[in-house]
């Protein structure tokens, strides 16, 4: 099966998907540094949701999508107990290869944004070559 985008596809998808900072998101517990704020990693991982989100209900059957390329300015410290919100809109479709504006923010501040690629595969198809030996 050769996985087509499906025309439902279209720019302007968009969601948002929302965070309560906790300990565990935090760039101590992730490793990606010593501070006691939102980790970059964390903030990665909701962008993309909001990604996967905003196509979720639009793929063809039997497809998927999977990150390719991030570029992401994280510009703010997070404290635990505040609440980020992830937002992600579908600005590109170049066949199977789909961009994402995206913006993270907390109250009026903008936390991070930047930009992720992701690309329509055939989810059977990509699990299959994933799983067999290099």
């Amino acid at each position: 099966m050769q996985v087509q985008p499906d025309q439902a596809l279209t720019p302007g998808l968009a969601a948002r998907v929302e965070l309560t900072v906790t300990d565990a998101d935090t760039a101590q517990a992730v490793g990606s540094g010593d501070v006691p704020v939102l980790g970059t990693p964390r903030v990665l991982a909701l962008a993309e949701a909001a990604t996967v989100a905003a196509t979720a209900r639009h793929l063809p059957a039997g497809s998927t999508t999977v990150g390719t390329r991030v570029e992401l300015d994280h510009r703010a410290a997070t404290p635990v107990g505040r609440t980020v919100t992830a937002r992600a809109r579908l600005t590109t479709v170049d066949r199977r290869r789909l961009v994402f504006e995206i913006t993270v923010t907390e109250g009026g501040q903008t936390v991070a944004e930047g930009r992720v690629e992701r690309v329509l595969v055939d989810r059977h198809r990509f699990v299959e070559r994933a799983s067999q030996p290099s």
